[in-house]
């Protein structure tokens, strides 16, 4: 009997989400996002090679030949864990005292009757809040970013991630939420039993979003929730403990990324929280390391020339494979800053589109 309540608790948590909703189709590639085409839209690339001095180290080995599209899992939410690291164990949910050891404990798991993998988790390089240091490893508060809200949560602790989840993360939109004018994350978010949260009261949830069933919290988390600032975001794997060429490549486009962003007055590093601009965040293993290096660019809604005030939440992913860093210039000129993709059949393996109505799942 207990084991069945555990499993309707989890096929209502998966269902609740709006995670395969009737509007939203898979796409063949050449629907999903529009390619770059150089006749119009001009060279990825200025060619100057001379200013190019950041290469992959020799005997850097990759897959070329396996087709990349359409084989990535679905994901409704992506949540990145701020730990100040660029590596972690094998495993980052066996990372012990940690929010992901914590997320491994909760009813988040892959749904296996719909293929659909609900929460992507992945630890970060944000860094940690500061601390004295004298609080033990699972009772020191972190950040979360929830995408593709882009939302930042403070001061979440291992012993409250299943609260996070249960009444934060739920009335979220989702990758398959269909856009909506821009509104507050804070007027989407309910805090549970009318509690205070960051100041705002709320007495119920997100229309059309039912929380999943689940017992009243033990105590009052004291989460802070703010927007993330940034219009745009690159991730990518530096998870050299899985893969040592995901270790390698990550620094290096990174570094390429900001030669072409700074110009721009886009970059931001780790400390910058200026309105705007473009984040860049190393993050854990997201599966293909043989197709290093991997790359996933969020878009906000409204980052197409409105003023910061208009942007929303992200209406593009769009997941790049095999990004060397003689690419970081077209991606940032055609598939950051104008939803893009330069070299589809090499490098796409998929995303989502929440303006069309698209998935590459």
């Amino acid at each position: 009997m207990l084991f069945f309540r555990a499993l309707q608790k989890s096929i209502a948590f998966f269902t609740s989400r709006r995670s395969s909703p009737s509007s939203f189709s898979s796409a063949p590639i050449e629907e999903l996002f529009p390619y770059v085409d150089p006749a119009i839209d001009g060279k990825d690339c200025d060619h100057d090679c001379a200013t190019c001095e950041i290469h992959l180290p020799k005997g850097f080995k990759i897959d070329k030949d396996e087709q990349l599209y359409g084989h990535v899992n679905g994901w409704a939410t992506h949540m990145l864990v701020a730990t100040g690291k660029t590596d972690w164990v094998h495993d980052i949910r066996d990372e012990k005292g940690s929010v992901m050891e914590a997320v491994k404990h909760c009813n988040v798991e892959p749904n296996k009757l719909t293929g659909i993998q609900s929460l992507m988790l992945s630890a970060s390089n944000m860094p940690l809040p500061s601390s004295d240091g004298s609080q033990p490893i699972s009772d020191r508060p972190t950040t979360v970013l929830l995408l593709p809200s882009f939302t930042l949560i403070d001061n979440v602790t291992p012993a409250m991630v299943q609260e996070l989840i249960n009444h934060y993360i739920s009335p979220l939109p989702t990758n398959t939420t269909p856009l909506k004018p821009t509104e507050s994350t804070q007027s989407v978010i309910a805090a549970p039993n009318g509690h205070a949260c960051n100041g705002h009261a709320s007495n119920g949830h997100a229309s059309g979003s039912p929380l999943p069933d689940c017992s009243p919290p033990l105590q009052q988390p004291a989460f802070t929730i703010r927007p993330c600032p940034h219009k745009y975001l690159i991730l990518m794997c530096s998870h050299r403990t899985r893969d040592v060429r995901c270790g390698q490549s990550a620094p290096l486009l990174r570094r390429e990324f900001e030669r072409h962003l700074r110009p721009l007055g886009l970059y931001r590093d780790l400390h910058d929280e200026r309105p705007g601009g473009v984040g860049i965040y190393f993050i854990s293993h997201v599966g293909g390391h043989k197709f290093a290096a991997n790359v996933m660019v969020y878009r906000r809604a409204g980052s197409d020339g409105e003023s910061e005030e208009a942007l929303g939440e992200a209406s593009q992913c769009i997941w790049l494979a095999r990004v060397r860093p003689e690419d970081c210039e077209g991606i940032v000129k055609f598939t950051v800053l104008q939803g893009k993709v330069v070299k589809p059949e090499r490098q796409l393996r998929g995303g989502f589109d929440r303006a069309k109505g698209l998935v590459s799942w």
